[in-house]
């Protein structure tokens, strides 16, 4: 490209950044002090230093200005809930007794008292804990941890930028409190929660705040105009303010859409917007709104979500249309870098000219430097970057390693009646039922039982040499063993083989996969101290053998009851990858599906008859915009039809969602055309068997009894009360029993009395459902 002048300086700045440490500290630090060994002030300790040093990066990187208020030791809209004081009553005086053992009861519960409900953040794998609000609810204000975060970095010697959710967020985020009306609309309490953004506001600017940045994500999804006069009345109070901050208001994920000549309009000195994705429209939406002069505006146009390397002369393109429509521009990532490992560097693994394809959130940080620098000085100030970048993404291009042939042609070979079942539902129904033999009300588990610290420990001592692959076997077959006498002594009756075998279930088949690359410590939070490596999908994927029959037909050998062949879906293999920006999204789930298909195929030769494919990402990749949702869900649905459709009719095919808002895709679940369906529904009081009672969902349906992401063990009354809310919209012949995902992260004692307290539930409803008078 041409190289372009300088312009008056702009700044490199951050939304947010990976809160673990490079080492996960904080995930050990926090539960640790839940075990007891740690301290409330080492806890707080290692949050400081963790703080600290992500700050001391940033500036030594060159961001000159650094967040604060995004790290957050279980989530930022819990936080958020603190801040304003919705703490909900049955969490009060726990909070009240101890600040930090109530803040970790609502996100997690105790023994006595459920957490809050807990979903997807946008469309990302990241989960926050849902507001519960009323028409009772009472907003006060505690900024504490907000100006002590930013206290803690003047003090430090950096230009902070203080960062919150936003009002109209928050309150879009939220949900219903218990026993109120279902109907109730959250956005009313906005009139009531300004005045407590008013003092937080205050405070900060008061503490030292020159900028505070509200993050509003929630504007960027279709909105009625309702919501948007609430939009422009919230901004309208806050910017009225003579005393306060100034505001930046941030958006990200897709494009802002209607809601963005509200904001150009609002009386704010600054705006953030996306540039990456779908949400590159903005670019010309600004163009079409006559910009924003007057106000700063934060550009992201390095992918906060992605592990690609920016392609810096598009985005210097960006950059220099964007001069033209406001007065200042800075230079962003798209959004938070949460969603992103921390340090390609520390990838020792990795082939070093992939590694070059590759940035993590230090090299982002990097790659926004570098073009806030070329916006100063001109593009002559980093000739050296754009030429290597130049040769990166050339060297990605041309790598074999993206281009496989006979997968490609594979794939073009697909037909429509390739992803479809021979059978309907109705007439395998009957053969699956004489073929497993099931009682009414059948129990089973989604797949996963405890990781123990022992079973970690194998697979820390073959990967070092400690013991050898049958010595590992033997431990592997050994705890599958165990797992199969426990669900047998229990009751259950379709049973599953623990998964010890298994490090994460998007991990395990990528690294059987040709075209997926794994990572060592690429680490990103999915919530509180869940931390995953999501693969990266780099190249055309297929695969080379079977990746987990020997286990599933190992199981199967120790007992006569079924044992249910479990595998990640094609969505999933996806949503929780860093997948390649290269080819469409169809083609790549489609490459998936077939070497996925592949192995439902191994599995049902085995003599498999309940066959798994789980689906828990389909709702959270499910577009922001309503326009872009039927294409999405065409090859989505294409792609799991796709995997299950060459089995038999009396094999049965399950499929398992957790953790999202399904009402909107009902018609999009029927149309997986999957046997049987699972979906977490203990802390939502079992509203998705509603909601799919309600769209006359025809199959058979196991809504989750027992919240699996919470160490509370469900009382048999309670199991019992939640299947009889089922039972309100689904017949018992249709409905199964279950937990709502799968028992990786919870420990043997509270699997054991929780599963026995659901089998029993389980027997106490089916002699209800026989005593019941026949029609």
């Amino acid at each position: 490209m041409a190289e372009t002048s300088a312009t008056p300086a702009s700044l490199a700045t951050v939304h947010g950044y990976p809160r673990q440490g490079p080492d996960r500290e904080l995930k050990k630090a926090i539960e640790g002090y839940w075990a007891g060994r740690v301290t409330a002030d080492e806890l707080h300790d290692t949050a400081a230093r963790l703080r600290r040093d992500n700050w001391r990066h940033l500036a030594g990187a060159g961001v000159r200005e650094v967040p604060t208020g995004d790290f957050s030791l279980y989530d930022h809209v819990l936080d958020t809930t603190v801040m304003v004081g919705a703490i909900p009553e049955r969490h009060r005086a726990a909070v009240e007794a101890d600040a930090l053992d109530g803040y970790f009861a609502m996100a997690r519960g105790t023994q006595a008292v459920a957490p809050l409900e807990m979903t997807k953040w946008f469309d990302t794998n990241y989960h926050y804990l849902v507001p519960e609000l009323g028409a009772d609810t009472v907003f006060t204000a505690d900024p504490a941890k907000q100006v002590g975060e930013l206290r803690e970095a003047l003090a430090q010697g950096h230009s902070p930028r203080p960062v919150l959710v936003g009002p109209v967020t928050y309150l879009l985020l939220a949900k219903p409190a218990p026993g109120m009306d279902p109907g109730f609309d959250p956005t009313t309490l906005l009139d009531r929660l300004l005045p407590v953004y008013v003092q937080v506001l205050t405070a900060l600017r008061a503490a030292g705040a020159e900028w505070v940045q509200l993050d509003e994500p929630a504007l960027v999804q279709d909105r009625d105009q309702a919501v948007l006069d609430a939009a422009a009345r919230a901004y309208r109070e806050l910017g009225s303010l003579t005393y306060r901050p100034k505001i930046l208001v941030a958006s990200y994920f897709d494009r802002l859409g209607e809601a963005l000549p509200v904001l150009a309009e609002a009386p704010i000195e600054g705006l953030g917007l996306d540039f990456t994705g779908p949400a590159a429209a903005n670019l010309n939406d600004l163009a079409r709104v006559g910009g924003v002069v007057g106000k700063r505006l934060i550009a992201g146009v390095v992918d906060g979500r992605n592990v690609w390397i920016n392609d810096l002369e598009r985005s210097l393109s960006t950059l220099a249309t964007l001069l033209g429509l406001t007065d200042r521009v800075d230079v962003a990532a798209s959004c938070s870098l949460l969603h992103v490992p921390l340090d390609v560097a520390l990838e020792h693994g990795v082939d070093p000219q992939v590694g070059r394809w590759l940035a993590f959130a230090r090299q982002k940080t990097a790659e926004i430097v570098t073009l806030a620098r070329a916006l100063s000085e001109g593009t002559g100030a980093i000739a050296g970057q754009l030429a290597a970048n130049r040769a990166d993404l050339a060297s990605r291009a041309a790598s074999a390693l993206t281009h496989d042939s006979a997968v490609r042609a594979r794939s073009a070979a697909v037909t429509p009646a390739d992803a479809r079942r021979s059978q309907p539902y109705p007439e395998r129904a009957v053969a699956q039922r004489a073929r497993l033999g099931l009682p009414l009300l059948p129990t089973t588990t989604i797949g996963s039982f405890p990781q123990t610290t022992e079973l970690r420990a194998a697979r820390a001592d073959l990967r070092a040499g400690r013991i050898d692959a049958a010595a590992y076997d033997e431990r592997i077959a050994s705890e599958i063993r165990s797992v199969l006498v426990f669900q047998e002594a229990a009751g259950i009756d379709v049973l599953v083989h623990g998964e010890p075998e298994r490090n994460d279930m998007v991990q395990y088949f990528a690294e059987q996969l040709n075209g997926y690359l794994a990572t060592q410590h690429g680490w990103v939070q999915s919530y509180g101290t869940r931390y995953v490596r999501p693969p990266i999908l780099a190249g055309d994927v297929s695969r080379t053998e079977p990746m987990t029959l020997r286990w599933t037909r190992y199981a199967q050998s120790q007992t006569a009851r079924p044992v249910k062949g479990m595998l990640t879906g094609p969505v999933t293999m996806l949503a929780w990858s860093f997948v390649r920006d290269d080819q469409p999204l169809a083609e790549t789930a489609r490459q998936v599906a077939l070497a996925l298909r592949d192995e439902v195929a191994d599995l049902e030769a085995a003599g498999t008859a309940v066959i798994q494919v789980d689906e828990p990402a389909l709702r959270e990749t499910l577009p922001l915009r309503a326009a872009d949702r039927p294409g999405y869900l065409a090859w989505a649905g294409e792609a799991f039809r796709l995997t299950t459709g060459g089995v038999r009719a009396d094999t049965q095919i399950h499929t398992h969602m957790c953790y999202a808002e399904f009402g909107e895709i009902l018609a999009a679940i029927d149309d997986l055309d999957a046997d049987v369906i699972s979906l977490e529904a203990a802390r939502s009081h079992m509203q998705v068997a509603r909601e799919l009672a309600e769209a006359g969902y025809p199959r058979e349906v196991g809504p989750g009894v027992y919240d699996i992401h919470s160490p509370r063990v469900p009382g048999v009354g309670e199991v019992a009360s939640l299947l009889r809310k089922g039972l309100d919209g689904i017949p018992a012949e249709r409905l199964w029993v279950n937990p709502d995902c799968g028992l990786k992260t919870r420990g043997w004692s509270e699997v054991r009395d929780s599963l026995d307290n659901l089998v029993a539930a389980a027997r106490e409803i089916r002699k209800e459902v026989a005593d019941q008078p026949s029609a």
